[in-house]
């Protein structure tokens, strides 16, 4: 099953939307509670909405069209601003929540209106449900019939990775940021406010690993998704004018993708026939692959 179309600017945008109204109402319910929990996450939700400008940025960039010094195009530029929104995360989000956690431990304030604070919360997780609802749908039009690790494995589509990783992460928090205000008002013990906040940090430090260990094999160059590959292979020697595919190299440039073919032809009656076969071979291939943008024809005899 081959997967469909998605749309990560419909997903960044849904997210950057419901980033901002949970951050405005967090950091309102954090100066009025004096909940690290609470703080924790505004700053998260802060550093989202610049997270997807910073996608939308790639998104933006990696559209230019190629030159004389950038042959391949600006496609890979997505996945330096993905790598960005991964450090971002790591250090601005998990990083702050776990000082401010620690800080919590060793100066511990008393909450105050903590039924402000649950209410702010309770909506964040229903506005960032939506978010990540919209986000899933996208996921699953990519994703096909794979598993959803499989899938964060083997994507490559990377702002569609980060913003899954972030809305994830989001989600979460919200509901350990809601454990921790909740158990901070049951037992009067604010060990639980910023051991909420500590545990908030550490899961946005291990989506943000996660994430960037992805991006990075991005960033390095890796080929098309390997079923996509497979597929691209499989059209190849069911065409009649390829005798035997020797070599396939693919090269994943953001949303585009890079073909190098080295094949044994069928025998033909001349060079210009040659040439004509190789050619009505790169059209279907580029009709049935829509995402392939450069194509490299090497006929041969042995790799």
């Amino acid at each position: 099953m081959s997967s469909g179309h998605a749309n990560p600017i419909k997903a960044i945008l849904l997210a950057l939307g419901a980033n901002f109204a949970i951050f405005v109402t967090k950091l309102f319910a954090a100066i009025i509670t004096g909940s690290g929990a609470m703080m924790a996450e505004a700053v998260h939700s802060l550093a989202d909405c610049g997270n997807q400008g910073l996608l939308l940025l790639g998104i933006r960039q990696a559209r230019r069209p190629p030159s004389d010094e950038f042959p391949l195009g600006w496609g890979r530029a997505l996945y330096f601003w993905s790598f960005l929104v991964a450090i971002l995360l790591f250090s601005v989000g998990g990083m702050f929540s776990i000082y401010e956690g620690v800080h919590k431990l060793t100066h511990p304030e008393p909450l105050k209106w903590p039924w402000l604070a649950l209410g702010v919360l309770v909506f964040g997780i229903v506005v960032e449900g939506i978010s990540m609802r919209g986000c899933m749908q996208e996921v699953n039009k990519a994703r096909g019939d794979q598993n959803l690790w499989t899938w964060f494995r083997e994507t490559r589509s990377s702002e569609l990775l980060v913003i899954f990783g972030e809305d994830l992460a989001a989600l979460i928090g919200l509901c350990l940021a809601t454990l921790a205000v909740g158990m901070t008002m049951l037992t009067d013990n604010l060990m639980f406010d910023a051991a909420g906040t500590i545990a908030i940090g550490v899961l946005l430090i291990v989506v943000a690993v996660l994430v960037a260990i992805e991006v990075k094999a991005l960033l390095i160059g890796q080929g098309m998704e390997p079923r996509r590959r497979d597929e691209l292979m499989a059209f190849l020697k069911s065409r009649p004018e390829v005798a035997e595919v020797l070599n396939l190299i693919t090269l994943q440039m953001g949303p585009d993708v890079m073909v190098a073919v080295k094949a044994r032809m069928q025998p033909v009656a001349s060079d210009r026939a040659l040439i004509d076969a190789i050619n009505t071979v790169e059209s279907a291939m580029k009709a049935e692959f829509d995402d392939v943008k450069w194509s490299f024809f090497e006929p041969d005899h042995t790799d």
